[in-house]
């Protein structure tokens, strides 16, 4: 707990039972099978009984954890069991009364030392003890820690420490994973390193003869970052898809608008997609602004059953694990790379890419299209494809030839959609950068993606004869193509109006190439625009018009 507290969350602003549980269903569903509720503590919440009760009923989810402090934990594990819970991680930084009291601000380290005989007790095994390791505050106990998983089944995990607000963290405080083994092996040269498990975060160890284990958990000296399956939501509702970023995406806001299942996918694959191919380094991430520990959880959710779909070819960038197919899935297939594979479910798209080399940015997926990145616009069964009929005049010139606007306003209004493209040739080390979104100036896909969108909306103002549209839907999709270390651009753009837009669908795709450039023009000049150019467009008195 940080020395001056932290503000409470008003209740209004806390996510209710029922949107706790609409969250799991959703996570579920896209194939996560491991929830943790975390805090905070979350056994301050009267409902964690219910809570736990509720998503125990839910097909597909195989562990319900809890991470707790402890104070409270065996006058409510009996409970929490019946529920449903089948693993504990508590929270405990000494084994020292009056250092627990400094540590915590608050006195109760005999009830936590009860809540774990309690578990142990109740038959959970490993118990997972968490402890975070400070220079001149408890690395002195390490032995101690270890010395409990003689007789005791416990998993005593050291935490290297972390920078977090309010926790004053400095580089000279933290004990890295290296000297702490360094130390028990000087005490037991026997210990002995166990297997690594799948996308787990920590590396375990075992003292033989020993009931007990234990692990480090080396997010600043070995980051995990490659294997990382985990997503948090924040107890008021905020998605973290790293637990080091600052950018927070609020499902709670969406769900009390009335957010559909689809659009919340939508959301949560966008924010997924933008995770990091690793977190910013120790040091720089204690000069972020970010929520103090005891204020980020509330779920953690990951996968950690076993691998169900084998690797598809030698080019697939996919590391699947852990993710099922489900229902409607199953049938379900998309083109990549030059083949043909089975989809997995959107989040797990999200997830399982942010991790691999290849890239994709969307900002929108119809629930119902086909769902790369790049996904064409479907036209009406029956619309007629072809050449746009032409004309031998000029539209946008008056009888003396001078520059003038068509007038439209005798013009029916009707539906309105067109498709248009880009290309950016990159060469390979610009490209190399934008894939693993490297580049010093951000993320080049997330932000192109924006201009585009922006540069469709304002159409009218960069092109002057063009009428303003009012654009009701405006799709900005960008793929990485590493046969020609390029990105490739998609706009799809929807009005209903007397005029087309098909300038809008241009513009979004030369703007959104542009600003490709500008990100990468400090790695590279050698970069080439080109291939703008309409794809589709539809809606028209002169009939409709496909790119063959």
């Amino acid at each position: 707990m940080p020395e001056e507290g932290v503000p409470l969350t008003p209740k209004a602003d806390l996510l209710t039972t029922e949107e706790i549980l609409t969250l799991a269903r959703l996570f579920v569903k896209e194939g996560i099978d491991k929830i943790r509720l975390t805090g905070g503590e979350p056994l301050i919440r009267p409902d964690v009984v219910d809570i736990v009760a509720q998503l125990h009923q839910l097909e597909g989810l195989r562990t319900i954890g809890i991470t707790t402090n402890g104070i409270n934990l065996a006058r409510l594990l009996p409970q929490l069991q019946k529920a449903g819970l089948s693993a504990i991680n508590i929270s405990l930084d000494t084994l020292v009364p009056a250092k627990f009291e400094f540590i915590v601000r608050r006195k109760g380290f005999h009830k936590v030392m009860a809540g774990i005989h309690k578990a142990i007790e109740l038959g959970y095994s490993p118990v997972k003890v968490n402890c975070v390791v400070m220079r001149g505050l408890n690395e002195d106990e390490l032995l101690d820690f270890v010395a409990l998983t003689e007789g005791l089944p416990l998993d005593v995990r050291f935490i290297e420490y972390m920078p977090f607000d309010g926790n004053r963290w400095n580089f000279k405080k933290m004990v890295s994973y290296k000297e702490m083994l360094n130390t028990l092996q000087q005490q037991w040269p026997e210990l002995e390193k166990l297997p690594e498990e799948e996308s787990s975060t920590a590396k375990a160890f075992k003292i033989p003869g020993f009931r007990g284990q234990l692990s480090f958990i080396t997010s600043m000296s070995e980051h995990f970052c490659g294997t990382c399956n985990r997503l948090r939501i924040t107890a008021d509702g905020n998605l973290k898809v790293c637990l080091f970023g600052n950018s927070e995406v609020s499902l709670r806001d969406h769900l009390r608008a009335g957010a559909s299942e689809e659009e919340l996918l939508r959301i949560i694959g966008a924010a997924v997609g933008r995770k990091k191919r690793q977190h910013a380094g120790m040091f720089s991430i204690a000069q972020m602004k970010n929520r103090p520990m005891i204020l980020i959880e509330l779920l953690l959710m990951l996968q950690d059953s076993p691998p169900a779909i084998p690797s598809i070819s030698s080019q697939d960038p996919f590391r699947v694990q852990g993710i099922r197919h489900r229902g409607s899935f199953s049938n379900q297939m998309i083109l990549w790379k030059g083949g043909w594979v089975p989809q997995t479910p959107l989040l797990a798209q999200r997830l399982l890419g942010s991790v691999c080399p290849q890239r994709h940015c969307s900002s929108h997926l119809n629930s119902d299209a086909n769902p790369k990145c790049l996904s064409a616009v479907s036209r009406a069964p029956g619309t007629p494809s072809g050449p746009l009929p032409t004309s031998d005049q000029l539209t946008h010139v008056d009888t003396a030839g001078r520059a003038a606007m068509v007038d439209v306003g005798g013009k029916p209004d009707t539906e309105r959609v067109a498709v248009a493209s880009a290309v950016v040739l990159l060469g390979p080390m610009a490209f190399k950068l934008i894939q693993e979104n490297q580049l010093k100036k951000g993320d080049a896909l997330a932000v192109a993606q924006l201009a585009g969108v922006q540069a469709a909306k304002l159409t009218s103002q960069l092109i002057p004869l063009c009428h303003h549209v009012a654009l009701s839907h405006v799709q900005v999709g960008l793929e990485l193509d590493g046969t020609r270390h390029a990105v490739g651009i998609r706009v799809s753009c929807r009005a209903r109006g007397p005029t087309g837009v098909e300038m809008e669908a241009l513009t979004a795709a030369a703007v959104a190439a542009l600003t490709v450039y500008d990100m990468c023009k400090a790695v590279s000049r050698d970069i080439v625009l080109g291939e703008i150019k309409l794809l589709s467009k539809t809606g028209g008195q002169r009939g409709d018009f496909q790119r063959t």
